[in-house]
């Protein structure tokens, strides 16, 4: 395929999932701006009158980037793994795209890419809702720009990953439920790694999000529980291993070529 050939592709495929979130936006967008408002309201509003500050800022200021990190993960991975689980079991659409000369890499970046605009969007979103409930510090904008991209990515391509496997609904639903909400909670949105006890606090560092969260947290605050390259390391460390995991899947047509 020449490269506008494969530009073709990558755009028709990215267009066509683009077009179907905005169609639907009262469940693809909606949700979590109204999940989010509640929970400034309640955690940030309410509870964070009680707790004070936490790193010295607000705790509602401190739980924000937690809060817009847990809609960017599950947003960016639930369209890709839904998007994917269709195009398998009802619109039968990857059949026509994996008989045809499109490379595997660009079949994994226009399913990925939709993923990635809807958690940017999700992002951006929470973070706007944010502004009615606290004054957002922004100590390095393109630390927040990196992570928010980083992070739409990362979990795009695992979201990629349990669609080509998953062969029901349950099997799509069972991963944010089991895996992502609790790997998100653990992660330190509500908290400071620093103020869990020693054995908590050294197994909060073993969670993958944890470093997601904090590194985003720095570009707000300017203060995290790890060196902010650590977290910048972790990221590209996912983002290269679902890649190749993404692209290897595609070539030999695991859970696909049935």
């Amino acid at each position: 395929m020449t490269p506008y050939q494969k530009w073709i592709s990558f755009y028709t495929m990215l267009r066509k999932d683009v077009v179907r979130m905005t169609r639907i936006w009262p469940q693809t967008f909606l949700p979590s701006v109204v999940t989010s408002a509640l929970y400034f309201l309640i955690f940030g509003a309410f509870l964070g009158s009680k707790i004070g500050e936490v790193h010295g800022v607000p705790y509602v200021m401190f739980v924000v980037p937690g809060l817009v990190m847990l809609a960017v993960v599950t947003n960016a991975y639930m369209n890709t793994s839904f998007t994917m689980f269709m195009s398998k079991f009802f619109a039968r659409n990857i059949d026509e795209i994996l008989v045809s000369p499109t490379p595997a890499w660009v079949i994994v970046a226009g399913y990925v890419a939709g993923g990635l605009v809807r958690g940017i969007a999700i992002g951006s979103l929470v973070l706007v809702v944010s502004l009615f409930f606290t004054n957002l510090i922004v100590s390095h904008a393109l630390v927040i720009v990196l992570f928010l991209v980083l992070t739409s990515l990362v979990f795009s391509l695992a979201g990629f990953v349990n669609g080509v496997y998953a062969k029901s609904i349950d099997g799509i639903n069972i991963v944010p439920t089991f895996v992502l909400t609790p790997l998100v909670y653990l992660g330190g949105v509500f908290y400071s790694a620093q103020s869990l006890p020693g054995l908590w606090g050294s197994l909060t560092r073993f969670d993958p999000v944890f470093y997601i969260i904090n590194g985003f947290r720095y570009g707000f605050l300017g203060v995290s529980d790890v060196p902010i390259m650590v977290s910048v390391g972790v990221l590209v460390a996912l983002a290269v291993l679902f890649t190749a995991i993404s692209i290897y899947l595609i070539k030999v047509g695991l859970g696909l070529r049935q």
